[in-house]
């Protein structure tokens, strides 16, 4: 058996069922769980860098002035994409979450048209076209624009995009990426949340709780390293949709978000939207393979 599968289908089920992690943490701010997420995630792939000799990588990985303002775009962009997401599932949003990932993928081939020069087959303008009407009845029955939806979605494109031109270790990009907000997160705890006491505000298991936020940061995006380096784009790309899946049904089945018929409507065309993509990634699956960043590091 290929353990690509086992290892691309363990990152993205972790990813679907980060929800119940931060659900359980939904009388503390969203700002308070980012920044244990910062901070642990760092200590976790400080650790792992250790017993991997991977040190001299994190130094030679970003040589020059360019590559070290992607870094930086990639820390901004990812922890604005943390962020929305832990505030959108406290706040009873998962299905808008999830809808987000779906959109992912298609935003990616749009952005390949206009930051790329790529061109579209008739299969790939269907497909954006139908993603564009279910996105327009979304904002209509919800009477609002889909920000969280949009957001999560352009912010997590954008990030692979931006990735794409860094090249280096998953681990020692999250490393990167985590050392950058650092300090912020930092000063977050110690002046901002509970007026400098956020640490003594939390009981005891709830903060051992939190040191896992690391964990469940890290090792799913090693898992999709894993995978990536045995499957092909194209199957990643195609599990990659459990992880938004999972998510719904929880939402759903576990939370107790209402799913309307119309948003029955409007994900139905999402979801053929996506059918139309992977029949076109399976058919050419250079044009639209999974970028550098294609992970849900939500």
């Amino acid at each position: 058996m290929n353990m690509g599968y086992v290892y691309a289908v363990l990152a993205y089920i972790m990813w679907g069922l980060l929800p119940i992690y931060w659900k359980l943490y939904e009388e503390i701010g969203a700002g308070e769980i980012l920044a244990h997420r910062i901070i642990w995630s760092v200590v976790f792939v400080m650790i792992l860098l250790t017993f991997s000799k991977r040190w001299s990588k994190l130094k030679r990985s970003v040589p020059d002035l360019k590559s070290r303002l992607a870094v930086v775009m990639c820390s901004i962009l990812i922890t604005a994409n943390w962020l929305i997401y832990i505030w959108a599932v406290q706040n009873g949003r998962i299905l808008e979450a999830s809808l987000g990932y779906y959109i992912n993928p298609l935003v990616n081939v749009f952005l390949g048209v206009f930051l790329l020069g790529e061109r579209l087959s008739k299969l790939q303008w269907t497909a954006i076209a139908l993603a564009g009407v279910g996105v327009l009845i979304t904002t209509l029955s919800y009477g609002q624009f889909p920000w969280v939806s949009i957001t999560l979605a352009l912010s997590f494109a954008l990030y692979g995009y931006t990735k794409k031109k860094v090249q280096v270790d998953p681990t020692v990009g999250l490393s990167l990426e985590t050392l950058v907000v650092l300090p912020f997160a930092l000063l977050y705890l110690a002046f901002v949340e509970h007026g400098g006491q956020a640490l003594e505000v939390l009981s005891g298991w709830k903060l051992a709780g939190l040191t896992l936020a690391g964990v469940a940061t890290a090792l799913p995006l090693l898992f999709f390293a894993q995978g990536v380096k045995r499957l092909p784009l194209s199957v990643m790309g195609i599990i990659q949709y459990m992880s938004p899946t999972i998510s719904l049904l929880l939402g759903v089945l576990v939370y107790g978000e209402e799913f309307t018929s119309i948003e029955l409507l409007s994900f139905g065309l999402i979801w053929s939207a996506l059918v139309l993509y992977t029949l076109q990634m399976l058919k050419k699956p250079k044009l639209v393979a999974v970028p550098a960043g294609a992970a849900k590091t939500s």
